[in-house]
C-alpha cells in the first residue's frame, strides 16, 4: 500500500492509510499512514464494532489535513475492543496440556515436544478437514522447528533456509510454532475460536509460548542484526508483551 500511496500522490491525489506492521511502515516511508496496534487482518479493530471502527477511520482521514510531512507516521492511542461474543465463544483447547512452567533448557524443550505428541492427532484432523495448512514456511517438520528455535537460547543455531537471513529463518519458524499450534487447537468441529482467546492460549498456557517470550531478550542482544531486528518487531505482538514483564 505504501507503493501504491506514492504512484497516487505523485498524480496529485492524496493518501492516507493504516499500518499494521510498524517496522515496514517506517522503512517504506509513505506520505501519511496510521499505525494500529491490533491483530493482522483487523486493519479498523474488531468486526461488528462500528463506533470503534469509525473512530479508527476518522484518525487515518484526519491525517489529511496535516501539513507537517512530507512523511507522517501517527500511532493510534487505543488497543481494540474484544469484538461481541468473543469473550464468551466457549473454545477450549482439545488436550488438557500442563501449565508451562520456568525451566531450564532441556526440560523446556521437552515440554515443547510433549505438547506437540499431544496435539499431533488435532493437527493431522485439522489438515484432513481443512485441505490445507499455512504450517511450513521455514521448510522444517513441527520438531525440528522447536528444535531450531530452542538453539537460539545458546547462540546461533544453523540457519535451516541459508537462501535467507538467519533472521528471516527466526521469523519464519516463529510463524510455524505459532500456526501448528492454533491450526491444532482448532481442529475439534463446533465451538468457535476467538482469535484474542486463541492468541491468549498460546502465549499464556503452551511451552511454545514461553519459549518465544524467552527468546526475546536473548535474541535482541544477538549479534546478529537480523536476529535482533526481528526479536524488537517482530517476535512478540504488542497485545502479549505484557508477558514480558
Amino acid at each position: 500500500m505504501g507503493a501504491v500511496a506514492y504512484y497516487l500522490e505523485s498524480e496529485g491525489i492524496a493518501t492516507a492509510g493504516i499500518s499494521l506492521v510498524r517496522d515496514n511502515t517506517e522503512r517504506l516511508q509513505p506520505p501519511r499512514f496510521l499505525w494500529v496496534p491490533f491483530e493482522l487482518g483487523r486493519p479498523f479493530g474488531a468486526p461488528n464494532d462500528p463506533a470503534f471502527q469509525t473512530k479508527v477511520l476518522r484518525a487515518v482521514l484526519a491525517l489529511l489535513e496535516r501539513t507537517d510531512g512530507p512523511v507522517i507516521l501517527e500511532d493510534f492511542p487505543e488497543d481494540a475492543p474484544a469484538a461481541a461474543g468473543e469473550e464468551m465463544s466457549g473454545w477450549t483447547c482439545p488436550v488438557n496440556l500442563p501449565k508451562p512452567k520456568a525451566s531450564e533448557a532441556p526440560a523446556r524443550l521437552a515440554a515443547i515436544r510433549a505438547e506437540i505428541g499431544q496435539l499431533a492427532p488435532w493437527y493431522a484432523l485439522a489438515q484432513e478437514h481443512r485441505g490445507r495448512s499455512t504450517f511450513g514456511l521455514c521448510g522444517l517438520e513441527i520438531d525440528a522447528v522447536a528444535e531450531f528455535l530452542h538453539g537460539f537460547l545458546d547462540g546461533l543455531p544453523g540457519n535451516p533456509k541459508p537462501e535467507i537471513s538467519l533472521g528471516e529463518s527466526l521469523r519464519l519458524a516463529c510463524e510455524d510454532l505459532r500456526s501448528w499450534y492454533l491450526e491444532a487447537a482448532t481442529a475439534r468441529p463446533g465451538a468457535a475460536a476467538a482469535s484474542r482467546a486463541l492468541a491468549d492460549w498460546f502465549w499464556g498456557e503452551t511451552a511454545a509460548g514461553a519459549l518465544l517470550l524467552a527468546l526475546h531478550p536473548v535474541c535482541r542482544k544477538s549479534p546478529d542484526p537480523g536476529v535482533r531486528h526481528v526479536a524488537a518487531s517482530q517476535l512478540v505482538p504488542r497485545i502479549q508483551q505484557h508477558r514480558l514483564t
